[in-house]
């Protein structure tokens, strides 16, 4: 199942939307901003209900 989650990129601040794929567990990947290209480490916890929460780190975070 697809969900998707506005977030605020951790560089430059614009709020961009991410898809969230849920089906596969809880997860941790790297996605470019859509804005300033720069790399953002997602990490996407789904609880027992299958709702998603979202963390966003930038490189330095990580």
């Amino acid at each position: 199942m697809l969900d998707s989650q506005d977030i605020e990129c951790p560089y430059c601040g614009e709020v961009i939307s991410l898809l969230l794929d849920t089906s596969a567990g809880s997860q941790r990947y790297i996605e470019d901003c859509h804005v300033c290209c720069r790399p953002i480490t997602v990490v996407l916890d789904v609880d027992e209900d299958g709702d998603p929460w979202v963390r966003v780190q930038s490189e330095e975070d990580a």
